[in-house]
């Protein structure tokens, strides 16, 4: 979620904003289907309606569930290149300033779980601090060690014991008592009480099942790939770079199709639902990776394409303040949909909620482009650009 950073004699990369603004636009269709986690079926809608919330539904999950996340987590180690490598060619060292930069994170964060319990900038921030004893490896090293990350190792661990033990059935997650108990203040509370739920029993929900679902593997391994791509300049227009993403395009669809068929039908099968639900878990995380490159390397290619670029061009100034518009997102979706709010979650499914997904994108898409006018940055990317570079002391 994090934006980049230029010193005034580097042009930005254009791709890499629009290609941000196209993840927080699906993201924003993402929650609003799922009323930011507020999870309810309208009573007596029409059964044609009901089929057509299904398809919306299915398909938006599809295409953008755990992959807009996804491509977050690619630009975040892309953007700490950028700023990285900005300081070096100074003679600094970002490290720490780096960490604080999360630490502010954190914060954005925290005000941000007030609202949307489901929020990612706490685990972003937390775990964007291993970016720091990396940064200076080779690129082998970082390569392998990412490799080892999303190869999900505390899962294969885990298959292995329940191999080796037979008659072990695991726990249910830890998260799903903490969800229900969300239910109980997403139902009846005030403003305050969703805030104070949020922030303890929705953080702790959120940060389990991040755990729980090969988030913490998972999102340091992107960073690390997002890190190597800025290291190669792959997101440049070059004829070897066109033709890397292709590569990546068709390699992505080969192994997509075969994940996505182990995700569908483990538990088909693989009849012990102990093992096929672990199982579950290290397919659905690499076959959403492999549909996210999908998705990165077809946008990147389009890109290139003039007719395409003036239409996608459009999303910069989106991409540009990205964390002003996650947290606006959050505000506005809670409002519309929670009970201190319009309480909208009840009368609205799926096809409803993309409708209001698309009225909110064009509304927040327009300000930004009105905004980035007459300013350099977001408001919430310039205070903290700005807190970044605070002065702790003389130099």
């Amino acid at each position: 979620m994090t934006n980049i950073t230029f010193n005034l004699k580097a042009p930005r990369i254009e791709v890499v904003d629009a290609l941000r603004g196209f993840a927080i636009m699906s993201i924003m269709l993402l929650h609003n289907v799922e009323h930011f986690e507020y999870y309810y079926l309208p009573e007596n809608f029409p059964t044609w309606l009901v089929a057509l919330d299904k398809i919306v539904w299915d398909s938006l999950f599809f295409l953008f569930g755990g992959k807009s996340y996804a491509i977050f987590a690619l630009l975040f180690g892309f953007s700490f290149y950028i700023q990285n490598d900005n300081q070096a060619k100074k003679g600094n060292d970002f490290r720490g300033r780096f960490f604080w930069r999360m630490m502010l994170l954190l914060i954005f964060g925290i005000v941000n779980t007030a609202f949307y319990q489901g929020d990612i900038l706490t685990l972003y921030a937390f775990l964007g601090l291993l970016l720091i004893p990396v940064v200076k490896w080779s690129n082998k090293a970082v390569f392998i060690t990412a490799v080892v990350l999303m190869l999900q190792p505390l899962e294969w661990a885990r298959c292995i014991y329940y191999i080796l033990n037979p008659d072990y059935v695991a726990p249910p997650n830890l998260s799903n008592a903490y969800y229900e108990s969300i239910g109980y203040y997403m139902k009846n509370g005030s403003f305050m009480d969703y805030v104070i739920g949020n922030l303890t029993l929705g953080k702790i929900a959120s940060l389990l099942w991040s755990w729980e679902n090969g988030r913490f593997f998972q999102a340091p391994a992107l960073f690390m790939f997002g890190m190597l791509l800025g290291r190669k300049q792959l997101f440049t227009t070059t004829v070897e770079n066109t033709q890397f993403w292709n590569k990546v395009l068709r390699y992505a669809i080969v192994f997509f199709i075969p994940l996505y068929f182990l995700k569908t039908h483990i538990v088909d099968i693989i009849a012990r639902v102990t093992l096929s639900n672990t199982l579950t878990i290290i397919f659905a995380s690499w076959s959403n990776v492999a549909f996210m490159l999908v998705l990165v390397s077809v946008f990147v290619l389009l890109y290139q394409k003039e007719s395409v670029n003036r239409v996608f061009s459009k999303l910069i100034p989106f991409g540009k303040m990205s964390l002003t518009n996650y947290i606006m997102q959050s505000m506005i979706g809670a409002f519309i949909y929670y009970r201190y709010g319009l309480g909208l979650f009840e009368y609205t499914g799926a096809t409803y909620c993309l409708l209001i997904g698309i009225v909110l994108f064009i509304i927040q898409l327009s300000f930004c482009t009105w905004w980035l006018k007459t300013h350099r940055q977001g408001p919430l990317e310039y205070i903290w650009h700005k807190a970044t570079w605070i002065s702790f002391g003389k130099k």
